[in-house]
């Protein structure tokens, strides 16, 4: 009960911030999306969702500032009708001489958003030298909503995750599995005029008192180097776990794991703005001995239609996108997904009967229009096609963003 009684009291509090800033600036963001497909129904199924999103901005002073944010979000799937409140980025930030400190509920994403990406509720410090950028962090992920946190870590987060909210057990049903993050960051945007370099250092506890704790630990590093047209990006994490479990779990008490990202994009030399890009993305699967499957913080999915997570799985995608006129634009992917252990993804729609390692192939197109600089039109559509004797999957989606400021 008393869990209960402090989530409500954090709602409270930051709604309550408003009363003591100064100066407000105000926006509104209207989104709808509809979408018709068939990855949770064989035969096709029709899902709709309205958001409303206003945000609050204040200065503090003059080197400080406030925003808060919030979101309602009102759905229909699989013809059932649901609302979610949540409360979106809400920090306050102060700068003095080189450093900045931030503290809410802020975005972070490590040098390889794979690993860790999204909003968390804490603490940052950041301070600029001429070596870099420097940032400790800590955070809290059990006040989160589960489905933007996409914490899943375990098979009790997956459970919790495709829970639906029920209203009746709100903070049994809504709230993300509670994790304690903390990381320390570096960025150099040029070296020797040439490399941006990101490093990291993260480590997650696991607090949600599931009958298995997941303890992980990640080294990340990433590059970037421009060359005339052409960006070059190289990536890779190394992560340490820790898990504690029920003596009858099949599980290794301690394992290694490891990630990596690579993307070459190119600037095409056209009469409208175009690019070319090449990417791949590399997760560890299980295997019989010390190495494991690599399992990010916050999982993110892969896949317009496909919708996958990274773990034990590579994905290769190649993907053109170009802005023929200022007010229309397209992108199209094509992406190759290869299961790195057999294990992972076994009990996966896609690879159900499949004893290799070819998952299947995605292709997706997205239109987008835009008449006014505050108004958005996206229509997307693609098709997942797996294995020999498996069904295809497909989805087609409408979506309208308006933006008032």
């Amino acid at each position: 009960m008393k869990n209960v009684c402090l989530k409500y009291l954090f709602f409270l509090s930051v709604l309550l911030l408003p009363l003591s800033a100064g100066a407000m600036d105000f926006s509104l963001v209207l989104s709808q999306n509809a979408g018709i497909g068939n990855q949770t129904n064989e035969d096709g199924g029709f899902d709709y969702q309205l958001g409303i999103l206003p945000g609050f901005s204040f200065l503090l002073g003059e080197s400080g500032d406030l925003f808060i944010s919030a979101g309602m979000t009102l759905g229909v799937e699989e013809e059932d009708f649901y609302y979610i409140p949540e409360l979106l980025r809400t920090e306050v930030s102060y700068r003095f001489g080189n450093g900045r400190i931030r503290a809410g509920r802020m975005q972070y994403a490590a040098p390889l958003p794979l690993v860790a990406s999204g909003l968390f509720d804490g603490a940052q410090f950041s301070y600029n030298s001429s070596g870099g950028t420097f940032s400790a962090g800590v955070w809290y992920t059990g006040l989160l909503y589960k489905k933007n946190a996409n914490i899943i870590m375990t098979g009790e987060d997956k459970a919790l995750y495709e829970e639906p909210v029920i209203y009746d057990d709100f903070s049994g049903t809504y709230f993300a599995p509670g994790r304690f993050l903390a990381s320390l960051d570096w960025e150099h945007p040029s070296i020797a005029e040439l490399v941006n370099l990101k490093a990291a250092i993260t480590a997650q506890i696991d607090l949600s008192g599931g009958d298995m704790q997941y303890h992980s630990q990640y080294l990340t590093l990433k590059a970037a180097i421009p060359v005339k047209k052409f960006l070059f990006e190289i990536g890779g994490s190394f992560e340490t776990a820790q898990l504690e479990y029920p003596a009858a779990a099949d599980k290794e008490p301690f394992n290694i794991a490891f990630a990596w990202d690579l993307g070459i994009f190119w600037t095409l030399p056209s009469s409208f703005n175009s690019r070319l890009s090449l990417t791949g993305q590399f997760a560890g699967g299980e295997t019989d001995g010390l190495v494991g499957a690599f399992v990010p913080i916050t999982t993110k999915f892969y896949g317009d239609v496909l919708k996958a997570g990274i773990s034990g799985l590579s994905v290769f995608a190649l993907n053109y996108t170009a802005r023929l006129v200022p007010s229309f634009g397209l992108s199209l992917t094509d992406s190759l997904f290869v299961r790195n252990d057999l294990g992972t993804y076994a009990d996966y729609p896609a690879a159900a009967g499949s004893d290799g390692y070819f998952l299947g192939n995605e292709l997706f197109a997205r239109f987008i229009w835009s008449p006014v600089s505050d108004l958005q039109f996206n229509l997307g559509g693609g098709v997942f096609i797996p294995g020999p004797d498996e069904k295809s999957r497909w989805r087609v989606e409408l979506s309208a963003i308006l933006a008032v400021y």
